[in-house]
């Protein structure tokens, strides 16, 4: 299959790429740099040059493709107004990507975050919240599933609150480089509330899966850590950086605080059982050994 990657030369992006040039695809990459161009090249990809608000960019990486995997994301959490202009970038693209393919059959596999259920972990039959900093990104998301009914074979791979790699990425990542800048490891509340995780390289199978084998309007969750403990999160992140680690205030974390504070655990037996994906790579709390002083 011939594939169209958006935002193929990210943390999982690049993994995402090289699943799929090493079981045989191709892939067709938006790149919106000279290093982003570099990168997808010595992966084994073609690209095609432009940003995710370069629309004739996307609209032709589309129209080559035999399917479409969207992963591009201007991760820009310093103000609600930066969030705004990211998901509303999104949003058009993924609307752009979308009827470029209506009765098409092609697949196209989309991003989401895992949702919140209270009380409980989260499972694929979920919905996703439509509140809160980035409910705009489920709004687009739940639009692009709605293409199933016109000819779009599209499938949403959600992922959990941390993706990370040797040491690095997601919601744990981030802990990290505030750590790193406060001499302080903090986590928000009592730390007993639970972020999921997965590796890059499994989430990486499970969007080549879905791109090959989901039902139209499906979702899938890419989750290999069912919950893991913050304060355990930041007492790796700690111990490798050397600094001490204690509970500070939500708003220490900015536009993030709410959703760092949250118990949510996500669930992803669906997910194993109907596509036969099976996490291998490192859990969390042992990737996170990797983390360098």
């Amino acid at each position: 299959m011939h594939v169209f990657v958006t935002g193929g030369s990210g943390l999982v992006g690049s993994a995402v790429v090289a699943e799929l040039v090493a079981t045989g695809h191709t892939v067709l990459a938006l790149a919106r740099s000279d290093a982003s161009e570099t990168v997808l090249r010595r992966l084994g990809a073609e690209t095609v040059r432009g940003g995710l608000a370069d629309l004739d960019a996307v609209r032709t990486g589309a129209a080559k493709s035999d399917g479409v995997i969207h992963l591009a994301f201007r991760n820009d959490f310093s103000s609600p107004e930066a969030l705004d202009v990211a998901v509303a970038e999104e949003g058009a693209a993924l609307a752009a990507i979308g009827e470029e393919l209506i009765g098409s059959d092609r697949p196209l596999v989309t991003v989401s975050g895992t949702p919140y259920a209270p009380g409980r972990a989260s499972t694929e039959a979920d919905p996703l919240p439509t509140e809160g900093p980035v409910g705009g990104r489920s709004s687009s998301v739940t639009r692009t599933l709605a293409l199933a009914g016109r000819g779009v074979r599209t499938s949403a791979v959600r992922l959990p609150r941390t993706v990370h790699n040797n040491g690095t990425g997601g919601f744990a990542g981030l802990l990290t480089a505030i750590a790193r800048q406060a001499g302080v490891s903090g986590y928000p509340g009592d730390g007993t509330q639970r972020w999921p995780a997965v590796h890059a390289l499994d989430a990486a199978v499970l969007f080549r899966l879905a791109l090959e084998k989901a039902p139209a309007g499906t979702s899938w969750h890419a989750v290999a850590d069912e919950g893991d403990a913050v304060r355990d999160i930041a007492t790796v992140i700690g111990r490798r950086l050397g600094v001490p680690v204690r509970s500070v205030p939500a708003e220490t974390f900015g536009t993030l605080g709410p959703v760092f504070s949250m118990d949510q655990p996500s669930s992803s037996a669906a997910t194993r059982r109907e596509l036969g994906w099976q996490p291998h790579q490192p859990n969390l709390l042992e990737d996170l050994e990797n983390i360098q002083a």
